[in-house]
Formats: structure tokens, C-alpha cells, sequence
């Protein structure tokens, strides 16, 4: 039973790091698309 709380412990650890990367990249993904719309404007 230990065994499968530490694995589960473990997985959820990993894709909460996993997301804080996607939503990161994702936010710099709008940024960038947001800074060439307002390059194109100029």
C-alpha cells in the first residue's frame, strides 16, 4: 500500500510540473503572437 501511495505521490508530482511547463510555454506562445501583431500595426 506504501508502494502505490509514493507512486501516486510521485505521478502527481510529475504532471504538475509537466503543466507549469505547458501553461509557461504557452503564455510565451501569445506574448510572441501578441509582440508580431503589434510589429505589423507599426
Amino acid at each position: 500500500m506504501k508502494r502505490i501511495v509514493t507512486f501516486a505521490a510521485v505521478a502527481l508530482f510529475a504532471v504538475s510540473l509537466a503543466g507549469c511547463n505547458t501553461i509557461r510555454g504557452a503564455g510565451q506562445d501569445i506574448e510572441r503572437a501578441g509582440e508580431a501583431v503589434q510589429d505589423s500595426t507599426n
